[in-house]
């Protein structure tokens, strides 16, 4: 809730085909958002879904309060941050405590509600079951890979925190069948990302099972990244006959 300054700088390094970031979930706290970012949002013809980012499952449900009684569209948890009560692990790197903490939110929170996972996991699909399990209206998948790179003259690592996550094509690969995983075990809405640059890339993903897709580190070499994809995605539905983009969800043909 309260402001956050984030990681020491360098927080940003590049890698082949991707990035290592390490920003520490810097934002200016609740209060400024609703007081200048949220009546700036406001203006535009667009949903407004808010990224949470906390250390403790108390102040989730604190926030996510305060979120229940704004003109917002939802909420997505980002249950990668560390759970400072766990030995600092991800909330989202076991079944139970993501299924503890959506429960626990979905008490107060009468809004769509999305719970966004980490890659960084052995069983994804099990711990996705967790957030259906208790009343998430859908998943995202997935954040960044964790990963490390080294500067060999001066023997240290680039980032300042040492390690971070790993974003861009390097990881779309991993994001498809992770997205492909779980979209066969929920019934409820799998949001794909990782990678996406391209609508071919987003194609892929929804052929796997997402309902939507989102797009990231693409921005920061493209900023018209977006707009060129759905423009592609249009241009595919109109080279197969697809009426509605939904019929394409899911209907990979296997090997």
């Amino acid at each position: 809730m309260k402001a956050k300054s984030g990681n020491k700088p360098p927080r940003i390094c590049e890698t082949p085909s991707g990035m290592l970031s390490s920003i520490g979930f810097q934002n200016q706290g609740i209060e400024y958002f609703i007081e200048t970012e949220l009546p700036f949002l406001e203006k535009f013809d667009t949903a407004i879904i808010v990224n949470v980012c906390e250390n403790k499952v108390e102040d989730y449900i604190e926030i996510c309060k305060i979120l229940n009684t704004l003109p917002i569209d939802g909420v997505e948890l980002n249950l990668a941050s560390p759970n400072i009560e766990n030995k600092g692990l991800p909330f989202a790197s076991s079944y139970e405590e993501v299924k503890k903490i959506t429960a626990n939110v979905r008490e107060v929170l009468n809004k769509p509600l999305i719970i966004k996972l980490t890659p960084n996991v052995s069983n994804i699909s099990k711990i996705a079951k967790g957030a259906e399990e208790a009343g998430a209206d859908g998943v995202s998948l997935i954040n960044t890979i964790l990963g490390m790179k080294i500067d060999i003259e001066k023997r240290r690592p680039l980032l300042a925190n040492n390690t971070g996550g790993l974003s861009g094509p390097a990881i779309r690969p991993i994001a498809v069948r992770m997205v492909y995983e779980v979209a066969k075990t929920l019934k409820i809405p799998v949001l794909g990302m990782g990678g996406i640059a391209s609508y071919e890339d987003a194609i892929e993903f929804m052929l796997v099972g997402a309902n939507a897709i989102s797009i990231g580190s693409a921005n920061f070499a493209n900023p018209y990244t977006s707009i060129e994809v759905i423009k592609g995605i249009e241009s595919y539905m109109r080279k197969y006959n697809i009426e509605n983009i939904n019929e394409i969800i899911g209907q990979v043909i296997l090997n």
